[in-house]
């Protein structure tokens, strides 16, 4: 399946998008020695420290990105989510230049009602984030789209760290 901004890309960028969508799991070695952190990842977002969400979810992600053998990714987690006519930005990837280091910010707490966000709705939005990083540095892809395969990739990660809980973490 494509979505519907495909047929605006050139040729290149869908061969791109292709092969991204190709692409619908990633294995996660040894993900069993990272589940612990999503629980102290769940419990920092319920007690709403800032501070402490971020360690955690540096943490998680140096150890993903470590048992994957890619460059680290810097994670920088702050308060209310920006919002504007077109919505609220839950989640952002700035690739590395030059010296800086790769980076993933994401947003604890909604625009509107500043409450914190649902553990999962925080963990998904962080593991979105990480696979951009993941599709240039893993899959060695030129762009990162947002393909069928890309979501997927996302969830194999996401269920790999939690399971299939219903609850909690």
């Amino acid at each position: 399946m494509v979505f519907a901004y495909y047929n605006r890309l050139t040729r290149t960028e869908q061969r791109i998008y292709d092969k991204s969508d190709q692409v619908g799991t990633l294995h996660l070695p040894q993900a069993a020695v990272l589940q612990p952190l999503t629980a102290k990842l769940a419990d920092a977002l319920k007690r709403e420290g800032r501070q402490r969400t971020e360690g955690v979810s540096q943490e998680l992600v140096s150890g993903l990105t470590a048992r994957l053998q890619v460059p680290p990714v810097q994670v920088k987690v702050l308060a209310a989510r920006p919002s504007r006519t077109w919505g609220e930005l839950h989640g952002l990837y700035t690739p590395a230049e030059g010296r800086r280091p790769a980076r993933v910010t994401v947003w604890m707490r909604t625009a509107q009602r500043r409450r914190v966000v649902a553990f999962r709705t925080f963990l998904r939005t962080l593991l979105h984030e990480v696979c951009h990083h993941l599709d240039y540095e893993l899959l060695g892809l030129a762009e990162s789209f947002h393909t069928e395969g890309f979501y997927k990739r996302e969830s194999s990660l996401f269920y790999q760290l939690v399971g299939n809980r219903k609850e909690g973490p």
